[in-house]
C-alpha cells in the first residue's frame, strides 16, 4: 500500500476500536471515519502465500426478471505456467451484451465473444504453449486485442446484420492486464483497502451528458435514454475500441459485468458481495441474486477474478 493509503487504513483501524475522533496526522487535524467491516476484515486477516500465482475465476448469468430471453454472452480461458524459473498466469475474459431483438442481439454477443476469444487464443496462447514455436507473436498485446475486436465487428456485421453488442475484454499476462472495451459493459478493480474503481468508460449518450456536465450522476440513473450507445459492435460507422494496459490488483479482484448488474447494484454492494465469499463462483451467484432482487430489469452477466 502507498503511505497515504496505509495511513488512512491505520487511522480507520484505530477508530474502529476507539470510535470516530479528530486525529492529528503530522501538523494537520483531519476528520476521519471508521473502516467498514469489509475493510477491517482485509486489514486484520492474514492472507496465505500462494505459489505459483493463480487466478480463481467465477461466472454468473441470469435472464433477469423482466426479459424473456438472454442476449448476453461471456467467455473466459484461464491457465498457468510455472517451472523453476517462471511463474505466470494467463487469461482472456470477455463479457458481451447484445442488442437488437431476440435473434440479432443474442447472435451478435455470442459471435463477438467467440471471435475475440478465438483470435486471442490462436495469436497468443498457441505460440506460448507450443514447445516447438521459437517465434513470438508478430503483434503487440494491445494490437492483438484491437485486431480481435475488429474481427468480432466484422463477424457481427456478417452474421447478425441489424444487431449489435457491447464487448469488454481483459487479457491477463502475469501482473499486467490489457483491456479492450466498446459499449457500456464495465470492468472494475477491487482493492483490499476498500476501493472499487471502474476502469472502463461507458460509450453511452447519458454518460457523455454527465461528462459534459449537462446532467448529474443521479439524473443519469433515471434518464429515458440511459441505454442508448454511441459506440457498439455492429454499427456501420468506423470506431476504435478503448485500449489500455494496467497492473492488476494483487491481491484483489477484477469484476467484468453487463449493465444488468452495475445498473441495479451500487458500488458499495458490489464490493461487499464480490469480496464476501472465498469462492468467486459463490460470490457471482450472490451478485446475480442481488441484481434480481433489485428488480432484474435486464440480462445479467458477471465474471469475477480473484487474484491470489
Amino acid at each position: 500500500l502507498s503511505p497515504k493509503i496505509w495511513e488512512d487504513v491505520m487511522v480507520g483501524f484505530l477508530e474502529k476500536i476507539f470510535g470516530n475522533k479528530k486525529n492529528k496526522i503530522g501538523n494537520v487535524h483531519v476528520e476521519t471515519a471508521p473502516l467498514s467491516d469489509e475493510q477491517l476484515q482485509y486489514v486484520t486477516r492474514e492472507e496465505p502465500i500462494v505459489t505459483p500465482s493463480q487466478l480463481l475465476v467465477g461466472v454468473g448469468q441470469s435472464v433477469g426478471r423482466q426479459r424473456d430471453h438472454n442476449e448476453d454472452a461471456l467467455f473466459y480461458f484461464n491457465s498457468n505456467f510455472a517451472n523453476s524459473s517462471k511463474d505466470a498466469s494467463f487469461g482472456i475474459f470477455i463479457v458481451a451484451d447484445g442488442m437488437g431483438g431476440h435473434e440479432y442481439g443474442e447472435v451478435a454477443s455470442s459471435v463477438a465473444s467467440k471471435t475475440l476469444g478465438d483470435y486471442v487464443v490462436q495469436k497468443l496462447y498457441s505460440p506460448l504453449f507450443n514447445p516447438n514455436s521459437a517465434t513470438p507473436p508478430n503483434e503487440g498485446i494491445q494490437e492483438i486485442i484491437e485486431n480481435g475486436i475488429k474481427h468480432a465487428q466484422d463477424a457481427v456485421m456478417h452474421k447478425a446484420p441489424g444487431g449489435g453488442t457491447t464487448i469488454t475484454a481483459g487479457l491477463i499476462l502475469g501482473d499486467q492486464i490489457t483491456i479492450g472495451h466498446v459499449g457500456d459493459s464495465r470492468m472494475y478493480f477491487i482493492y483490499p483497502d476498500g476501493r472499487i474503481e471502474a476502469k472502463t468508460n461507458d460509450h453511452s449518450l447519458v454518460q457523455r451528458l454527465v461528462d459534459l456536465g449537462q446532467i448529474s450522476e443521479g439524473e443519469a440513473k433515471n434518464h429515458p435514454n440511459k441505454n442508448v450507445l454511441y459506440r457498439a459492435l455492429g454499427q456501420s460507422e468506423p470506431f476504435r475500441p478503448d485500449l489500455m494496459n494496467l497492473t492488476i490488483p494483487k491481491p484483489g479482484y477484477i469484476l467484468i459485468c453487463s449493465d444488468g448488474l452495475w445498473g441495479s447494484v451500487n458500488d458499495d454492494e458490489l464490493f461487499r458481495l464480490a469480496t464476501g465469499s472465498e469462492n468467486p463462483s459463490l460470490a457471482c451467484t450472490k451478485l446475480v441474486d442481488a441484481a434480481n432482487k433489485a428488480g432484474g430489469p435486464d440480462n445479467i452477466s458477471v465474471i469475477l477474478i480473484k487474484i491470489m
